[in-house]
C-alpha cells in the first residue's frame, strides 16, 4: 500500500503529498473556503470531509459510466489516494445556463438555458485571475495539443451528459462547472475534484444538503 510522504504543494482547497508509489499522490481536503482568487478566506467546519465525500461519490459514478478519473480510492473522511497527473493548465468551463460572468460579458438574460451546452476555457492561474483562453491561445502557448483539447472537450460534454440528468433527478440543477484534466501515461483523464467549490447549482441550499441529496 502507498505510504504518505512529504507535502508536494498546498492549494486553496487541498494539500497534496507524494507517496511511496511514484504514480500515486495523497490528497487531503481542507476546511478552508476562499473567494476572489484566494483573497477572501474563511474556515467552514466539515467542508473538507463533505467535499471529499461528494467528489468520491461523483467520481465513482463517472467511473461506472466509463469515464476515467484521477481517484484511486477514498482513504479517510478528508483524504483520497489519486493518480499523479501532469495537469494541463487549462480549465474547461461547462455552461448549461447563462449566469454570472457569461451573462455580463454577452448581455444574455440571467438564467437562460443554453442549447447547445457552451464550453469555455480559462488559464489556471490565480495571479492572472484565470483569464479566458481560446484554442489559438492554447495551441500557441503549447498548453495542449489539438488532439488533447479535442479529447478534453469530448470528455467534458460526456461528463455533463452524465452529471446533469443524475443531479436533476435529485432536485439539483447543474448550472455550470469547471473541470481539470491531466496526462496519465498515454491518456487524458479527469483530475482535481467535482464539488460545490467547482460547480454552481440551483435548488440546493447548504453543501450538507447537496451531499444528502446525491448520496
Amino acid at each position: 500500500m502507498a505510504e504518505k510522504r512529504e507535502m508536494l504543494y498546498e492549494g486553496k482547497a487541498k494539500k497534496v503529498f507524494v507517496t511511496s508509489e511514484p504514480e500515486l499522490i495523497w490528497i487531503e481536503f481542507k476546511d478552508d473556503a476562499t473567494a476572489f482568487d484566494g483573497v477572501k478566506k474563511e474556515r467552514i467546519d466539515e467542508k473538507g470531509a463533505l467535499n471529499n465525500s461528494i467528489s468520491t461519490l461523483l467520481f465513482e459514478m463517472l467511473e461506472r459510466e466509463g469515464v476515467e478519473t484521477q481517484m484511486v480510492r477514498k482513504l479517510s473522511g478528508t483524504e483520497m489516494l489519486a493518480k499523479k497527473l501532469e495537469i494541463i493548465p487549462v480549465e474547461v468551463i461547462v455552461r448549461n445556463f447563462a449566469t454570472g460572468s457569461l451573462s455580463k460579458r454577452l448581455g444574455i438574460e440571467e438564467g437562460k438555458e443554453l442549447s447547445p451546452t457552451v464550453l469555455e476555457f480559462c488559464l489556471k492561474d490565480d495571479e492572472l485571475h484565470d483569464p479566458m483562453l481560446n484554442r489559438y491561445h492554447i495551441f500557441a502557448m503549447d498548453f495542449a495539443a489539438p488532439e488533447e483539447l479535442a479529447e478534453m472537450e469530448k470528455q467534458a460534454l460526456r461528463i455533463n451528459g452524465i452529471l446533469a440528468p443524475y443531479l436533476l433527478e435529485k432536485g439539483i440543477t447543474l448550472v455550470d462547472f469547471k473541470l481539470e484534466f491531466g496526462r496519465y501515461r498515454d491518456r487524458i483523464i479527469l483530475g482535481d475534484e467535482i464539488t460545490p467549490d467547482t460547480c454552481r447549482f440551483w435548488n440546493t441550499g447548504t453543501m450538507f444538503t447537496i451531499f444528502l441529496r446525491i448520496s
